[in-house]
C-alpha cells in the first residue's frame, strides 16, 4: 500500500495511491503472486514499482490481510488472501513497466477507502492513518471534562479561571513525535542512496527534539496539575527522546565507519523505524482522551511491539548472513556490519519502550 503525508506535523494528512485493475478498471492497491525465494514484503515492493510506478522502504511487518475473489483465465473464480505491507513513497517515476495498462491516483485516506470495492482492505486503508481519531482527540476545556464527571453544569464556568496552568505536555508530545518521524524518514534515506545530507539531517533532529525535552522537563517542575503522573510524563518524553537518540548513534557510527553500502535486512528494519515513527506519532494526539482512545492506543502499542518482535528476526538474519561471507576473509566489515545491525535494532527497541509507556498511561488513566 504505497503512502505519503502532506507535511511533518503529527495530523498531517495521509494519501493512498490506488491504480486500477487491467480488467474491471475498480481501484485497487498494487498486488501479486509472491515469486518463489523472494520474501513477501519485496514482492509487495516489485509489484509496486511494476503496477504504480513507485519506489520507497516497504515495512517487513504486513498491516493485516484482505480477501477478494479472482476471476482466472480459465473462468474460475477463486478466493485470494492478500497481505497488505505499507510503502513509504520516496520517488514516483515517469515511466514503469505496466504504465499503458493501469492509470495511478493519488487519494486522501478517507476518498482512497471508498474507492475500494472490498471491505476489509477499506478498513485497513481507513486504521492507517489518525483521521478518524482527531475529533476525540481535540483539545477540550478542562471545565467541561469537569462537568463530565461530575455531572454540574456549565454554571460554574467561572471556577475555570481559578484552577492552576495545567502546561502544554500534549503539544510538546506532538512536536517531539514529529521529530522523531522527520528523522526517521531521514534515516531510511540515508540508508537507500547514502547521502551525507540525510546524516546531516538525523543530526539536527535530534538537536530539535533536546530543545523538546528540556522544556518538558522544566514544565513539569513549573506545572502545578498535571494530566499524567509527573513520572509517567518523564518516563514518556525520555523513552521517545531514545528514539532519536539512537538513530543519531546509528548516523554517528555510520559516519565514523564509513560505511557505505547497506545491507537489505538493514534496509528493512529502516522500514520498520519509520512504521514504528508514524504509529507512535499518531499515538500522541490520542493522548489527549486517553480513556475514549484506550482501544485504540492498544492497537497502535501492540502494533509497535510486534514490529520490535520482527525486527529482532531480522536482525539475526542480517547478522548470520554477514558473518558467513566476512567473518572469515574480512572481520573488520563483519564487526562493522555487525555493529550497525545492533544499532538499528536499538532504535526499534526504544520504540518498544514508548509503547510500554503508552500502555502504562492507558491502564492508570482509561
Amino acid at each position: 500500500m504505497p503512502y505519503r503525508t502532506e507535511g511533518g506535523a503529527t495530523n498531517a494528512p495521509v494519501r493512498i495511491l490506488l491504480v486500477t485493475s487491467r480488467e474491471t478498471r475498480r481501484w485497487v492497491i498494487p498486488k501479486g503472486n509472491h515469486p518463489s525465494g523472494m520474501t513477501a514484503h519485496a514482492a509487495a515492493a516489485m509489484e509496486a514499482e511494476e503496477e504504480a510506478g513507485v519506489r520507497g522502504l516497504v515495512c517487513p511487518a504486513p498491516l493485516g490481510s484482505y480477501r477478494y475473489r479472482k476471476r482466472r483465465r480459465n473462468g474460475a473464480s477463486l478466493m485470494v488472501d492478500v497481505d497488505v505491507f505499507p510503502l513509504a513513497v520516496s520517488s514516483e517515476m515517469e515511466s514503469w513497466k505496466e504504465k499503458g495498462q493501469r492509470e495511478r491516483r493519488w487519494f486522501p485516506l478517507a476518498e482512497a477507502a471508498a474507492a475500494v470495492e472490498e471491505p476489509d482492505l477499506r478498513d485497513l486503508i481507513r486504521s492507517f492513518g489518525p483521521s478518524q481519531f482527531r475529533a476525540a482527540t481535540r483539545r477540550g476545556r478542562l471545565l467541561r471534562a469537569v462537568a463530565r464527571t461530575s455531572r454540574v453544569g456549565d454554571m460554574f464556568a467561572w471556577f475555570q479561571r481559578l484552577l492552576p496552568k495545567t502546561g502544554n505536555f500534549f503539544e510538546l508530545f506532538e512536536a517531539h513525535s514529529v521529530t522523531v518521524v522527520a528523522g526517521a524518514d531521514a534515516l531510511a534515506r540515508l540508508l537507500q542512496d547514502g547521502g551525507a545530507d540525510h546524516a546531516r539531517e538525523v543530526i539536527e533532529r535530534e538537536n530539535d527534539a533536546d530543545d523538546i525535552i528540556r522544556e518538558v522537563l522544566r514544565t513539569v517542575r513549573e506545572t502545578f496539575l498535571t494530566p499524567f503522573d509527573r513520572g509517567a510524563i518523564t518516563s514518556l518524553i525520555n523513552a521517545l527522546d531514545d528514539s532519536i537518540d539512537e538513530m543519531k548513534g546509528t548516523v554517528q557510527a555510520i559516519q565514523l565507519y564509513e560505511v557505505a553500502g547497506f545491507e537489505q535486512e538493514m534496509k528493512d528494519i529502516a522500514a520498520i523505524i519509520v512504521d514504528a515513527a508514524r504509529l507512535t506519532a499518531e499515538a500522541m494526539p490520542l493522548l489527549r482522551d486517553v480513556a475514549g482512545n484506550g482501544v485504540r492506543l492498544h492497537e497502535l502499542t501492540e502494533r509497535i511491539v510486534r514490529l520490535e518482535g520482527q525486527t529482532d528476526d531480522i536482525h539475526d538474519a542480517g547478522v548470520k548472513r554477514a558473518f558467513k561471507e566476512y567473518g572469515a576473509g574480512n572481520t573488520i566489515h563483519f564487526i562493522v556490519t555487525r555493529e550497525i545491525y545492533a544499532r538499528l535494532e536499538r532504535i526499534v527497541d526504544a520504540f518498544e519502550a514508548v509503547a510500554n509507556e503508552i500502555d502504562g498511561i492507558v491502564i492508570d488513566h482509561s
